[in-house]
């Protein structure tokens, strides 16, 4: 890809994340997006030639901009499951703030906005699949309690560490984001790994 149409799909994504973060809840046009961005429609469809693709893109964006492979670096590298898992909580947990706005702006159009929806569940299949390695790894280790399954172990911790329990726990009941953490480790811990 040139810098010139590098520097184009930048635009895009970045004027898409501000429209999504500026308007919740409403359903932002391409046209719209092409105005904020400076581009014509045509040369917005060329980089991105369904809306779906294009918030998807936005989001996986975000995930280049706040560096979520770092974030995720030593999960990925615990050598024990227990420590993945705390790890894991760790990375997701504290990155949920950094995105909640635009979380916040899929969420609301997911009902009723395909694309949103599209976007909103590749981006959670992702969180979904980061919880999956971390119970496989209490599995391998011989840590993951017994009453579960991976399946319903995975299924579990994805439930556990949603942006609306984030969103519950943090804005509503007012909680400070070290004892959300401190929290959800607590809790899977409990739920997932065996009783000594």
């Amino acid at each position: 890809m040139s810098r010139n149409n590098s520097n184009t799909r930048e635009k895009i994504l970045k004027a898409t994340w501000k429209l999504l973060e500026d308007q919740p809840g409403e359903s932002v046009s391409m046209a719209t997006i092409a105005k904020a961005a400076g581009i014509s429609r045509q040369a917005l469809y060329l980089h991105f030639p369904a809306r779906a693709e294009l918030l998807i893109a936005t989001a996986r964006h975000l995930d280049e901009v706040f560096k979520v492979d770092e974030r995720l670096a030593a999960s990925r590298q615990a050598s024990t499951g227990r420590e993945r898992l705390d790890a894991y909580i760790d990375a997701w947990g504290n990155y949920i703030p950094e995105i909640y706005g635009i979380s916040r702006a899929f969420m609301a159009l997911q009902r009723t906005d395909a694309a949103a929806e599209a976007a909103w569940t590749d981006r959670m299949q992702a969180v979904r699949h980061g919880g999956a390695a971390a119970v496989k790894a209490l599995k391998a280790d011989g840590d993951l309690n017994p009453d579960l399954s991976q399946p319903r172990a995975t299924d579990l911790l994805w439930m556990l560490l949603s942006v609306p329990n984030w969103e519950q726990l943090r804005q509503t009941c007012g909680w400070s984001q070290k004892a959300y953490i401190q929290q959800m480790k607590h809790l899977a811990q409990k739920t997932l790994i065996k009783p000594d």
